[in-house]
């Protein structure tokens, strides 16, 4: 065990324990996955000196952004609040095992449901951003991939932030699951999603964000550990 392994979250600026106490829940669990191969810590961004507290007790640490997209947050913030020395791997939602994973998820919800995937359509909820392109083409990439995994009806992609948004994309869908593309349990998840999903008439179920899945910390520890055995044969 020679690395520690830190994931990073965005958090809740307004109300940021909830978000660290969940995220110190998913790394014990990705620990767990990694056997104790690597020791496993986390930090959100939003807790005033947690980042800098995990890097001082874990000099050796290499970021695992938890984050759906790269862009503002992982290519700016994150460096600037680091050591340059520190490495940083690529973001959770860039993860090559995401889609198929979805599409294990998604196949399961519609057995629960006893609908086919042919006759069900799938709403892709993400953030979007007003001034950048990296979260919509990331999350657009992710609808494409999973379209390839499993035969759904049609799959659209709606956003908070940006067009087209949430609530008019979510329009009309009839029979319909919404899979938000979102890490964490935020305001988003809890107030925009639902807000957005309710003023569409938007009646099927919508899953929970990544950090609740059962196979995100396998997702995570396998993501991680392919990365770094990339990085150390470099």
């Amino acid at each position: 065990m020679d690395r520690t392994i830190l994931i990073v979250a965005h958090g809740s600026p307004s109300d940021p324990e909830p978000q660290e106490h969940a995220l110190a829940k998913l790394a014990d669990k990705v620990c767990a996955s990694l056997n104790g191969r690597w020791r496993v810590a986390s930090a959100t961004l939003a807790a005033s000196g947690q980042l800098e507290a995990a890097l001082a007790s874990h000099p050796d640490a290499v970021i695992y952004p938890f984050f759906m997209a790269g862009g503002f947050f992982t290519d700016t913030i994150l460096p600037s609040r680091t050591p340059k020395n520190v490495p940083k791997l690529a973001p959770f939602g860039q993860s090559n095992d995401l889609p198929r994973a979805a599409a294990a998820r998604l196949a399961q919800v519609l057995d629960d449901l006893g609908w086919d995937a042919q006759a069900t359509g799938l709403l892709i909820a993400s953030h979007g951003s007003a001034h950048g392109r990296s979260n919509a083409a990331e999350a657009r990439a992710f609808a494409a991939k999973l379209a390839t995994c499993i035969p759904m009806r049609e799959i659209r992609t709606g956003f908070l932030e940006q067009e087209p948004a949430l609530q008019v994309v979510a329009r009309d869908m009839g029979q319909a699951i919404c899979l938000p593309w979102f890490a964490l349990n935020s305001g988003h998840m809890t107030q925009d999603v639902p807000a957005g999903l309710h003023a569409a008439g938007f009646l099927g179920p919508c899953l929970p964000p990544f950090i609740q899945w059962d196979s995100t910390p396998a997702l995570i520890a396998q993501d991680a550990t392919r990365q770094l055995l990339g990085k150390d044969a470099a």
